[in-house]
């Protein structure tokens, strides 16, 4: 026993030096550099990458399937390639495209490499340069990395990142497809072609498509060994349909039949498929057919990599409103009612704010309004995924959901020949797990993919705005405003540089910075811009005085109108945020943008929540006389019996009265925030207006009855500011708090003039008994002051002041400030001081 020989001295030499030698080793490890691991948690994109179907290499470009039942999904499609890193160090926006299809004079460029990149012009070098960003990793962008967030790392350390290269190198493969428009230009030589766009490429999903109905599982008819196909252990040819093409002679689906696969996504990180095959066949939603979207396999199957229900897509709705109440009260009532119940299922529902002469009923026939060509913008929005298997909820209480604008376009079926809307989403989309990419994609890449797609998984809501102020353009004698393309723009310019995270190499979420903030954003410069470029061109003012009667001057000053509406929705307390108002340059959702502050959040809290920005930007356009469509799935396709759909909400929108509906929490919130506004000049002449009549009403009552009399309250000016204060707490701020803001439904909610005054009713009532009993049990000075007829007759006045001033400018500070008057002049000048002995 070494250790007993030693003395105590030198036992505790050793002690100190074990313990020196151990406090080196530890510094030093914790010192050390580290080489990062990028990845600890797998991401859903990674999960889902190794299975065959979802590589682009599993389809080869050779193999095309017919032409008489298949369409190619543009001329122009290919697969984005990133540059070596060599290649990428000369600071220039260009890529690599693998051609997949193009139009039948360049049909030799169909699966050859070439060189992607942007015509010249001013306007695209502008907007190139106020996207194009360094790019180099944060310590956050490192740790979302390990928590399995894809984040564009082969760019990470790139000097002079653009669009196409923030496209390209968006995903750890290069696996990005796009379609290229009509504009592309071809430049052809010996050595290498050239793509030039004017345009970012559109991301899609599947080379071709086709519309069929899908009769039955079936077993695949493969003239090569089937293993080499079929996942491995499966047992049941549960992939393979049997599915019949539509006929354009007979209009129906008895066309060719055909054997196509529809592939099993695994499960993920979620514990369930992004999308499932499961009696996919019986979907109610497929009763009209789905278009199918995706390309031949080696062994000439078509292998279906995106679905669509052909139904939803008919400009012939399932149900026709009509009249701006009951507009208002789809839009933000019905739309996302019994979500759950409705999973499963689709529905169509066109608006039309102005009733019909010939068919006044809420629900009249359907009379079309949309033509060829006709553009509208997008709304989209998708709520949570509830049941068994329910994602975590980010907030408590709340399924956020996600917001985003698009546009339509209505267009010839190629198919059908009937006329139908196609869609493109306009998406400022963070970094995620699913490897979804910010830019602008198909309806059937963002919710029909069967690996990433929302179609299966989630209910989405789309409605498509009709308004012609917006989507048309204007020609002031050469001077030509697009406020449709100048919205696309500023979408344009948020969602490069979301890929990127302004140069940080992520997007993240905060009260003032998220997706739905940034659409707003894009939203807010757009009115910015336009109000600037009138103001400061005197040829478009010239051209308006010159022309007042031209329908041009009147779609262009409902424009205008829309446009203040607008505003007021996106900065409600009339405090426009610094970066808002400096941009379109800055963007919230980036690292680089410094002002991530609850207050920053609050100034702009009706772009906070998706499902609000949804429901409001909706109801002004209809208010501005805008006919509208909108488009809803509830977990459409295969069935997944351990998820349901959930609508998404407001903050605490899950907390509801039980047997109802009624979400009190969220309610309350938003009225109280809907209520606070920086009074403006036609807020004081309200303020003042109704002091006045209420003057002129009340005090010659009051003298009358011998309740008033002039008596100037004689205490010295530091007790009147006392009371002043107090005075303005209580009553002002708390009886306007709760009988006014609380229990009455803020001008915002109206949808129905009846019940809202109903409703007002009942709250002056109970704001006139509230005073005796106040009196009787709690506010002893008001006895038996309350109980005097003349008093409560003068309060039931003052209620009815202060509801008609609320509904006249929806502020609190409005109320409060003439009920603050009134109580203070009645106090200190007419002898109410006197009436309250304990005050």
């Amino acid at each position: 026993m070494i250790w007993h020989d030693l003395s105590r001295k030198l036992k505790l030499k050793l002690v100190i030096f074990l313990l020196l030698v151990f406090t080196a080793v530890f510094v030093v490890f914790q010192l050390s550099p580290k080489q990062p691991q990028l990845v600890k948690i797998e991401s859903n994109y990674a999960i889902h990458i190794r299975q065959n179907f979802n590589q682009p290499t599993f389809y080869p470009v050779t193999k095309i399937p017919p032409e008489n039942l298949y369409k190619p999904v543009a001329k122009w499609i290919g697969r984005l390639i990133l540059p070596t890193n060599q290649q990428l160090q000369d600071g220039l926006d260009w890529v690599w495209m693998e051609v997949q299809s193009a139009p039948a004079t360049a049909e030799d460029l169909v699966g050859k490499i070439v060189r992607l990149e942007w015509q010249k012009n001013q306007d695209l070098l502008t907007y190139i340069q106020a996207v194009t960003r360094d790019v180099n990793f944060t310590p956050e962008v490192i740790r979302s990395q390990k928590e399995g967030i894809i984040h564009p790392f082969r760019l990470n350390g790139i000097r002079q990142v653009g669009v196409l290269r923030s496209l390209a190198g968006a995903n750890p493969n290069d696996d990005v497809i796009v379609a290229l428009d009509a504009n592309t230009i071809i430049t052809k030589s010996e050595e290498k072609s050239i793509l030039k766009v004017d345009h970012e490429p559109v991301i899609i999903t599947g080379r071709f498509y086709s519309l069929v109905k899908i009769i039955k599982p079936t077993e695949p008819n493969l003239k090569s060994n089937p293993k080499t196909i079929l996942p491995p252990k499966q047992k049941h040819y549960h992939d393979y349909f049997l599915v019949k093409h539509y006929n354009l002679n007979s209009h129906n689906f008895d066309g060719i039949e055909e054997t196509i696969r529809i592939p099993q996504q695994v499960t993920d990180t979620r514990n369930f498929a992004p999308s499932t095959t499961l009696e996919i066949e019986k979907s109610p939603a497929g009763k009209e057919g789905w278009y199918i979207y995706g390309a031949n396999d080696v062994n000439n199957v078509f292998v279906v990599q995106a679905i669509a229900p052909y139904s939803l897509f008919q400009i012939k709705p399932n149900q026709t409103i009509t009249g701006e109440e009951l507009g208002l009260n789809y839009i933000k009532k019905i739309n996302w009612q019994n979500t759950e119940a409705k999973k499963g299922n689709l529905n169509t529902v066109f608006i039309n704010p102005v009733k019909s002469k010939k068919f006044p009923s809420s629900e009249n026939q359907y009379t079309s309004t949309w033509q060829k060509g006709d553009k509208a913008i997008l709304l989209h929005l998708f709520g949570g995924i509830g049941g068994k298997k329910a994602e975590p909820l980010g907030v408590v209480e709340t399924i956020t959901g996600h917001f985003a604008f698009g546009t339509a376009e209505v267009i010839e079926d190629e198919f059908t020949n009937k006329l139908r809307f196609d869609i493109k989403y306009h998406q400022i989309y963070a970094h995620n797990l699913d490897g979804i990419i910010a830019g602008t994609h198909t309806w059937a890449d963002f919710i029909g993919n069967l690996q990433h797609g929302w179609l299966s998984t989630r209910p989405v809501s789309d409605i498509l705005i009709k308004y012609e102020p917006v989507t048309q353009d204007y020609d002031f004698d050469g001077v030509k405003i697009s406020p449709l393309n100048q919205f696309q723009q500023k979408l344009g310019i948020a969602i490069a540089r979301y890929r990127i995270g302004d140069g940080t190499g992520g997007a993240v979420v905060s009260p003032a910075t998220s997706c739905v903030q940034d659409s707003s954003q894009a939203l807010y410069a757009t009115i910015l811009a336009i109000k600037t470029q009138v103001a400061k061109n005197p040829q478009i003012q010239t051209w308006l005085k010159a022309n007042p009667n031209h329908p041009q001057t009147s779609r262009f000053q409902q424009l205008i109108e829309l446009g203040k509406s607008l505003e007021k929705q996106l900065v409600p307390l009339g405090i426009v945020r610094a970066d808002w108002q400096s941009q379109a340059d800055i963007l919230a959702g980036t690292e680089s943008f410094k002002d991530s502050s609850i207050w920053a959040g609050l100034t702009t809290w009706q772009t906070i929540m998706p499902r609000q920005v949804h429901d409001n930007i909706a109801t002004i356009f209809l208010k501005h006389g805008a006919t509208m469509q909108i488009l809803r799935t509830n977990q459409v396709g295969g069935w997944q019996p351990d998820i349901t759909p959930l609508a998404p909400t407001l903050f605490f929108g899950q907390i509801k009265i039980p047997f109802t509906d009624i979400s009190p929490l969220s309610i309350l919130l938003n009225r109280v925030l809907a209520s606070l506004a920086i009074i403006t000049f036609p807020d004081w002449l309200v303020i003042i207006s109704t002091l006045v009549i209420y003057s002129l009403i009340a005090i010659p009552l009051g003298f009358k009855f011998g309740f008033l009399h002039l008596q100037i309250w004689s205490e010295n000016w530091i007790n009147k500011c006392l009371l002043i204060l107090r005075c303005l707490f209580l009553p002002a701020i708390i009886e306007e708090l709760f009988f006014r803001v609380l229990l009455l439904p803020h001008p915002n909610e109206i949808t129905n003039w009846f019940k809202w005054s109903l409703w007002a009713f009942f709250t002056i009532l109970l704001f006139v008994i509230y005073h005796p009993l106040n009196a009787k049990y709690f506010y002893k000075a008001g006895f038996p002051t309350f109980f005097n007829w003349v008093f409560l007759s003068l309060a039931a006045l003052l209620g009815i002041a202060c509801t008609i001033a609320y509904v006249l400018t929806g502020s609190f500070l409005v109320v409060v400030s003439i009920h603050w008057v009134v109580v203070v002049f009645w106090l200190i000048f007419l002898g109410g001081i006197g009436k309250l002995s304990e005050l």
